[in-house]
């Protein structure tokens, strides 16, 4: 799951993204509205926090532009704003939650993955791909019946070839999405991190679900059933 943070409080902002990360999620930082609102509108992100009082454009105004460029991001906002009248006004622009500074950074989480339940939808927190059952709540992967324990960047690895399955991904894309950092041709993250992936859900198991396609980049080949 790859979350914008649009904060312009440097301290808070990295500390919210810092958190998020080791929660397993991907995370771009944005400071001022004007550049959140263009990262919103050009890359793909499953949940934005928001905050409302922002350089060269509010967050109020972020929401009005997101609406009028019919995004369907879920927005959670977090603003020091307490009124009723502010609140009010942000989830009539569109805005799916609203979390009042200062907040406890559970909550916030907690926050985080109720809106992930929204994007997944109640019927498909649950994935399976032959014998490989993933959940994207409680984050558990089991294969065969047996526990498969995954670290976070595991986690979202896998997260993202399930989400695409059946379809080649290069590796500029997989160090874009699941890294956020653009390809790097003498770095050997992805590789090394699909490596130990594979030696965990695919070595003791058939069939193998993750391939190399020489020359083309991977692919996780399979019937993805949602429960």
């Amino acid at each position: 799951m790859k979350i914008l943070v649009i904060e312009d409080e440097l301290k808070l902002g990295k500390f919210i993204s810092s958190a998020l990360e080791q929660a397993g999620y991907v995370c771009d930082h944005a400071s001022d509205g004007a550049k959140g609102l263009e990262l919103a509108l050009t890359a793909a992100y499953d949940l934005i926090l928001l905050d409302l009082m922002l350089p060269h454009m509010s967050g109020f105004d972020v929401l009005k532009n997101l609406q009028n460029f019919s995004s369907v991001t879920p927005v959670i906002v977090i603003s020091a704003l307490h009124d009723t009248e502010h609140v009010i006004k942000g989830l009539d622009l569109g805005a799916i939650d609203y979390l009042r500074k200062p907040f406890e950074l559970n909550e916030l989480l907690a926050r985080v993955r109720a809106g992930q339940r929204r994007v997944l939808g109640q019927s498909s927190n649950k994935l399976r791909v032959a014998d490989l059952e993933i959940d994207l709540l409680s984050r558990e992967v089991s294969r065969g019946g047996k526990i498969i324990n995954l670290s976070n960047r595991e986690f979202a690895l896998l997260e993202y070839f399930v989400s695409n399955a059946n379809r080649v991904l290069t590796k500029a894309q997989i160090l874009e999405k699941v890294w956020d950092v653009h390809f790097d041709p003498g770095s050997n993250v992805v590789e090394v991190h699909l490596y130990q992936l594979r030696k965990k859900m695919d070595k003791e198991f058939e069939p193998q679900l993750i391939h190399t396609l020489i020359g083309r980049g991977y692919m996780l080949k399979g019937q993805v059933e949602k429960r």
